[in-house]
Order: C-alpha cells, then sequence, then structure tokens
C-alpha cells in the first residue's frame, strides 16, 4: 500500500471511530443529577407502610395523561400543586400499578402575598399536609421521590410534557427522558437509638438546710417525625419548643451564676427525644431517675409548637383545673399574658393508663405523678405521627416574635414563682437589663433547627447536632449528660432515605435504526474507496463475485 493509502486509511479509520464514540457520549450522558428525598418506608405493628421500593428506572411522564394511560412502566413527574389527591387514593385502592412518583417541593411553601396559609386550601402547605397524612398511613408499592421544583426541574418537565403532546407516551421506541435512581434494596434500622440530654441550674440552700430543694423542670421534645426523613425539620414541631428551652436556660444562668439572686428551686431542663413516638424518649428519662429526684419535682412545663402563634396559647393538663397545684400555675400564667396583652387558656384532657398512646408530653410525668402541663398553640393533640415535623414544617413556620413571647410568658412565670413575686407587677427579665430575652439568640438556633432533619432512627447518638446541643446547654447549665436508649415500641424503619437522580435523554428505536444506516453505508463506502485505493476496481469487484461453480466427476 502506498504511503498517501495508508495515511487515508488512518484517517478514515479515526473518523469512524470518533463517530461511534460522540454519538456514544451523547445518547450515554445524563442530562441532569438531581438530589432527591425518598418516602420513608416503615412497619407499624408488622403493617408494613409507606414506600416499598427504593430503585427507579423507568421513563419519564407527566400530566395531563391521555385516557387510559398505561403507567406500569412509567415514572410520573408532576409538581405538588398539580398533583390530584384524587390520582393517588384511586391507585392505592385499586392497587394499580406504577413505575414511580417524582413530586416537586415548591422552594418557598408560603403563598403569593408572602404569608403562610395553613388554614387555606390549595396552598401548598395544607396541600402538603394531606399529601403527607394519605402516604403516611399507606402501603406504597411503587417508589415515591421529592425533589425540589427549581429552574432545571421547570426545563425538564416542560420538555417531558413536548414529549406528551405528540399523543404516544414517551417508551423505548418513541424515545423522551429516562429516571434512573440506583438503590439498593433498603435495609432494616437495627436497634434505632434516641439520646435525651438534660443539665441542672441547683438551687441556693440554707445553712443547716438538709432537706432536697424542690425542683421545676422545663422539657421540650427535639426530634420529628415526617414523609420524607431528610427532609424533616420541624421549625415549628418541636424546633420552637426546643429553642425556647435553650433560651430559658440562658437567661436563667445568669441569675443563678450570682448567689444573690439565686433561686431556692432546682431547675431541670431536658432536651427528649422520641417525641412522635408516644414521647418513649421522656419515659425512659424519667424512668432513669431516682424516686427521690422525681419526688422532687414541683411541677413540669412541656414546650410543644410554640412558633407560630399570635395571641392565644393553650395550657394542656391532665388534672383537673380545680387541683391546687394546676390553679396556681393557670394563675401565674394568667398574670403574666394579661400584662403582655395575650390569652392563655386552660384545657383539661384526662389520661388513661391502659392506653399506649400518650397525646401529649406531660401526660408521661403524669403517669409517675408528677404534676406537669404541656404549652401549645395547638388547642388539640395532633394524631399519632401526624404534626411532629412534617414536610411543610419548615423555616417559614415559626417566627422569633412567637418564640420570644412564650420564653418571657414562661421566665416571667417562673420567677414570680421562684421568687414570691405573686401579685407583683415586676418584670425580671426586662428588655434594658442584662437579663433580656435575645430574638438574635433565638433566630441563630431556629436557623440551625431548620436546617437540621432529626428522625430519631436516623439521628444517631454521635450526631453532631447532638453534640451542639449538649454543648449549648453545658455553656448555662451543670451536670449536663446524654442519655442514650433504645427506642421501645413497635415501629421498625428503613434505611435509604436520600439519593441521586439520573435524568437521561433517551433516542427513540427509529433514530437508533437510522443511525446504524448511516454508520453501515459509511463504513460500506469507506472499505470499498480502500480496496480500490490498494487493490483496484477488479479486486473489489470479485469480492461481490459469485466464485464459480466447480463439479465434481463421478468415479
Amino acid at each position: 500500500m502506498p504511503p498517501s493509502g495508508e495515511v487515508l486509511a488512518s484517517v478514515s479509520s479515526a473518523l469512524a471511530v470518533l463517530l461511534v464514540l460522540l454519538a456514544c457520549v451523547e445518547l450515554g450522558d445524563a442530562a441532569a443529577a438531581v438530589g432527591v428525598y425518598r418516602l420513608i418506608q416503615y412497619d407499624l405493628a408488622g403493617a408494613p407502610l409507606g414506600s416499598r421500593a427504593a430503585a427507579l428506572n423507568h421513563h419519564a411522564a407527566a400530566l395531563p395523561l391521555p385516557a387510559g394511560a398505561d403507567l406500569s412502566r412509567s415514572a410520573l413527574v408532576a409538581p405538588l400543586l398539580e398533583l390530584p389527591l384524587s390520582f393517588i387514593r384511586e391507585y392505592l385502592a385499586e392497587k394499580k400499578h406504577l413505575g414511580g412518583l417524582l413530586i416537586l417541593l415548591p422552594t418557598n411553601l408560603t403563598n403569593k402575598n408572602g404569608e403562610g396559609s395553613n388554614d387555606d386550601k390549595g396552598q401548598p402547605k395544607s396541600v402538603l399536609a394531606e399529601l403527607e397524612k394519605l402516604l403516611l398511613h399507606q402501603e406504597v408499592p411503587f417508589p415515591v421521590y421529592f425533589a425540589f421544583h427549581d429552574d432545571s426541574m421547570d426545563n425538564l418537565l416542560e420538555d417531558i410534557r413536548k414529549i406528551a403532546s405528540s399523543g404516544q407516551p414517551a417508551s423505548a421506541s418513541t424515545g423522551g427522558y429516562k429516571l434512573i435512581v440506583p438503590s439498593a434494596e433498603p435495609r432494616k434500622v437495627s436497634s434505632p437509638t434516641i439520646s435525651n440530654i438534660q443539665g441542672w441550674l441547683p438551687g441556693l440552700k440554707g445553712e443547716g438546710d438538709a432537706e432536697q430543694l424542690p425542683t421545676i423542670a422545663i422539657v421540650a421534645n427535639y426530634d420529628t417525625f415526617g414523609a420524607a426523613p431528610a427532609l424533616s425539620v420541624g421549625s415549628d414541631s418541636n424546633g420552637s419548643g426546643a429553642v425556647a428551652l435553650l433560651e430559658i436556660s440562658r437567661i436563667f444562668s445568669r441569675l443563678y451564676s450570682n448567689p444573690k439572686t439565686r433561686g431556692k428551686f432546682n431547675l431541670l431542663f431536658g432536651l427528649t427525644s422520641g417525641g412522635p413516638y408516644n414521647y418513649n424518649g421522656t419515659s425512659k428519662w424519667l424512668r432513669s431517675f431516682d424516686q427521690r429526684v422525681r419526688e422532687s419535682i414541683d411541677y413540669a412545663i412541656c414546650l410543644n409548637s410554640v412558633g407560630s402563634w399570635s395571641s392565644d396559647l393553650w395550657m394542656h393538663v391532665s388534672k383537673p383545673p380545680e387541683n391546687p397545684y394546676i390553679k396556681q400555675i393557670f394563675e401565674d400564667f394568667s398574670d403574666v399574658s394579661k400584662e403582655m396583652g395575650i390569652s392563655v387558656a386552660i384545657k383539661h384532657k384526662k389520661i388513661n393508663v391502659s392506653n399506649s398512646r400518650v397525646a401529649w408530653e406531660h401526660e408521661q410525668f403524669s403517669r409517675f405523678r408528677v404534676t406537669a402541663l404541656t404549652l401549645s398553640e395547638l388547642s388539640t393533640p395532633p394524631e399519632f405521627l401526624e404534626s411532629t415535623g412534617g414536610l411543610y414544617d419548615t423555616r417559614e413556620s415559626a417566627d422569633v416574635e412567637s418564640i420570644t413571647r412564650t420564653v418571657k410568658l414562661v421566665s416571667e412565670s417562673l420567677a414570680r414563682h421562684i421568687y414570691g413575686l405573686r401579685g407583683r407587677n415586676i418584670e425580671v427579665f426586662a428588655e434594658s437589663s442584662s437579663l433580656a430575652i435575645s430574638p438574635h439568640y433565638i433566630q441563630s438556633w431556629l436557623d440551625l433547627f431548620s436546617r437540621t432533619p432529626r428522625v430519631t432512627p436516623f439521628l444517631q447518638k454521635n450526631d453532631p447536632f447532638i453534640a451542639a446541643l449538649k454543648k449549648e446547654l453545658s455553656e448555662h447549665t451543670a451536670d449536663v449528660h446524654v442519655q442514650n436508649d433504645v427506642l421501645d415500641g413497635l415501629l421498625t424503619f428503613y434505611d435509604a432515605t436520600k439519593s441521586t437522580l439520573n435524568v437521561y435523554q433517551v433516542a427513540s428505536v427509529t433514530f437508533d435504526l437510522l443511525f446504524l444506516l448511516v454508520l453501515g453505508s459509511y463504513l460500506i463506502v469507506l472499505f470499498s474507496f480502500l480496496v480500490i485505493t490498494t487493490r483496484g476496481l477488479d479486486d473489489l469487484i470479485n469480492i461481490f463475485r459469485r466464485p464459480p461453480s466447480r463439479k465434481v466427476k463421478g468415479a
């Protein structure tokens, strides 16, 4: 072969290989990689609930769907406000096959005026609350993921709808987008732990006083539960209560740091875990105390969902309002609330010791015969595993002003009880004093809670967030201790709470056939050209010429 022919052959071969590689890159490269969050998978008393699948590998589809559409091999992509709950109910009730569901959440769960809309139907928060309630208490046989509806997802959704407008659903024959979440089979979370954090502010004993000082406990659970564990931050339930507790411990530590202003009450601060699960951590925490410590508790104040109220707060109790202790505590709150221009109402709910359901945290104290109450913006207790830090409970759900008012109400009421200031209009934590409540402190901790998912089975005992809570409580209290224990109950949880969704743009079979036809034609022309230039036209013709038949002579 002459040198020019060799060069030409090399260039032509390289060009063919390059075309093949470019085609493969174009067809195989992901159009997008998106962080997604899986619907929780758990068992309740052996009954499977939540999403029972994690792996996803199907072509994308979008609403509106043509009549009679078969979605058994499709992953439906739907913005939150465009997804009819009736569609999900129908698929779950009739056990229809669905390849997968990707729900796009708005990046801001407020209405058009920028205000929260918990009570308005059709607004993101109310729709999300209904959706979460539906998905949490059903067995969902297909994978369900959540993602945020940003510009990239909006462009993807527009492209999917354009393909769907052709009248043919995306498939291997028509092309489109393919959604792939590579995920192994979810595994059970073995021995999920709960971590309770406690700290003390010891009171001042008089000389020769051998009796144990009475104790007032301020308690709040800090963990959450929601449809997507990796998104369950619970800013209001119960980040607001935990933040209020931290601020109360901070301002009272200043009072107790000086022997002249130290009260004759011990103050016990408890950040408890297992709140959504009948306050299991609170029960274990109380059991860990010596009986004398429990008997020394004068009363306990539990803080729950105090981050989004304006003028009305509820004091929930298990003992009758006529009880002398309850009556006195309520009068302390009422006196301070009147001065603040707010209202505190009392609600009595008798507990049933034989029933394992615990609606409020103070009910665990009541089971140990300790006087206790819960302060909350909620007038009625939430249902089991509901309103405990769901997808809609984001930073916009809680405001600094509400928590500041709660801290003011509790702190001033406590001060009047501890220092005997009942009936005297004395403001201990005045705004201009060194004991003033700090909105900046409240905001910084509320922001941190609002960035940190805190679903107990996935919040390990060595998690940096628990270490941060312990460190902060150590700054203001003494004898800080973390109690780690195993979560009791009938709940079993599974891992794989978040993953990466790979979106591929795939060509149709028609395109593949056309590409192969063009590539094959090119290779035939290249082969013919090389043979002609190296051997001549006659050799090329001889290749395709039918060889002469050979006759075998008979014997």
